[in-house]
């Protein structure tokens, strides 16, 4: 169920809505397309998994095959990916909240300070409660889009008007097509797709929890390929039938929208209640991934000391109560520019994706490689097509980073940033090696007298 969750998230139910508006039905390609080379990452990952488990999760991989350097870079990104997407979690939330008249006078910073404090609580009672409240959010999620699919494949069948158009495949042609502005908007909003898909490689990150990894992790990863097709393709493909894609726009979710456009009583405040979940779910798992990535980076030395720390229940406090302090940086953000917020941490959550999803890829083709010197043994379940699966795909994701660059707005501006990123990992790094080369060489020495003994 938490690998349903990480594939369902903010990305399709707030995000779907202005791709839908720039980018028209060649959204579900886009889908499709970022969707194949989701289900290779985390094939990948699944294959590493069953090397050697690990709730360090492909840090503890980059450690093994890239060494020191390669751990910390891996680690400090995903950090950098799950604390931005955390921050558009809660800016989600607070856009959701604003569709009841209610809270449409509350400020969008104050409801998103709040969603973090509620989910922060959540992390840091134990890891039994947040398995338990993913669970239910993963069959909320998935229960309320396959009734939302059911009731728009009733509208398609029965061609019930909406606001005088009738739902069909004629609302594509006459809307311009599969491209209606050409593939240039298409291939803009790949970043946002890529953002979309961020969460699948939570599957690595629980198997280090997980009794029966062996046999729980194939089936989670292989499930993968039809979740894509169903609820991501699916639902898309779905959407452009029943409203013009022009009727949709960025800031309601387009679930939330073709619900308030059919007559449904209180259908449209119920769906949006079930996407506030779907951000609040997010949010959840990135706290608790990060939280146990920087306890192994710490345990290594590449992260502050106090996010090693344990509770007695099992949960890394010190990692999660970082990130959540890099999540209240969202917060201010929601204050400042409230209507820019969720496009702004996206550009820079779809980096973090861009660089983990590499990683992996990195990984597992120096593991293929060491496995061909017959210095490793694979699993039986691997990623087909090794090493050209990799190659091709940290190709795409490169090519993903080159088309950022010509989207003018937010995309161009982390680019632009990218630099600072690595600065700041370079000074980061020389600020801990020293600290990393003692317990690298402590780890060392208590193998050689253990060996020795």
């Amino acid at each position: 169920m938490i690998a349903i969750g990480g594939a369902i998230g903010t990305g399709l139910f707030l995000g779907a809505g202005g791709r839908l508006a720039s980018a028209g039905p060649s959204l579900a390609v886009a889908y499709t397309v970022c969707g194949v080379f989701a289900f290779l990452v985390v094939r990948a990952l699944g294959e590493l998994v069953l090397h050697r488990p690990s709730s360090g999760a492909f840090v503890s991989y980059a450690r093994e095959f890239m060494g020191e350097k390669g751990a910390f870079v891996a680690g400090w990104m995903y950090v950098l990916n799950w604390a931005t997407t955390g921050i558009a979690d809660i800016t989600a939330v607070a856009t959701y909240t604003h569709f009841w008249h209610m809270f449409t006078t509350t400020p969008q910073w104050v409801i998103a300070l709040i969603a973090l404090a509620v989910v922060l609580a959540v992390n840091l009672i134990s890891v039994k409660i947040f398995g338990e409240m993913e669970f239910w959010f993963a069959i909320v999620k998935v229960g309320a889009l396959l009734l939302f699919m059911c009731i728009g494949i009733y509208l398609l069948a029965t061609r019930q008007p909406i606001d005088d158009h009738i739902p069909g495949p004629s609302l594509i042609t006459e809307g311009g097509g599969i491209f209606p502005h050409g593939m240039l908007p298409m291939l803009l909003i790949v970043q946002g797709v890529v953002f979309a898909y961020a969460g699948v490689e939570m599957v690595g990150v629980t198997a280090g929890e997980t009794s029966n990894p062996e046999k729980l992790i194939p089936k989670a990863i292989n499930s993968i390929m039809w979740r894509v097709a169903l609820f991501y393709v699916g639902s898309v493909i779905l959407l452009v039938m029943l409203m013009p894609s022009g009727s949709y726009s960025a800031s309601e979710s387009p679930f939330v929208t073709v619900l308030s456009h059919v007559g449904i009583p209180g259908g449209d405040g119920v769906m949006n209640l079930v996407v506030m979940t779907a951000a609040l779910s997010s949010l959840n798992s990135g706290l608790y991934s990060t939280g146990r990535i920087l306890r192994s980076m710490a345990m290594a030395g590449s992260a502050p000391k106090f996010t090693a720390a344990m509770s007695r229940t099992q949960v890394p406090y010190g990692g999660i109560l970082l990130t959540t302090s890099i999540c209240v940086l969202g917060v201010g953000l929601n204050y400042v520019v409230p209507g820019q917020a969720f496009e702004i941490v996206l550009n820079f959550a779809a980096i973090g994706v861009l660089s983990t999803w590499s990683m992996i890829m990195i990984c597992h083709l120096l593991f293929w490689r060491k496995a061909k010197a017959g210095l490793a043994t694979r699993p039986s379940y691997r990623l087909p097509g090794s090493p050209y699966t990799e190659i091709v795909t940290i190709l795409f994701l490169v090519g993903v980073l080159v088309l950022m660059w010509f989207d003018e707005g937010p995309g161009r501006i982390t680019i632009l940033a990218l630099p600072l990123v690595v600065v700041g990992l370079v000074v980061g790094w020389f600020c801990v090696r020293s600290r990393v080369e003692a317990i690298r060489k402590a780890a060392v020495g208590t193998q050689g007298s253990s060996s020795t003994d």
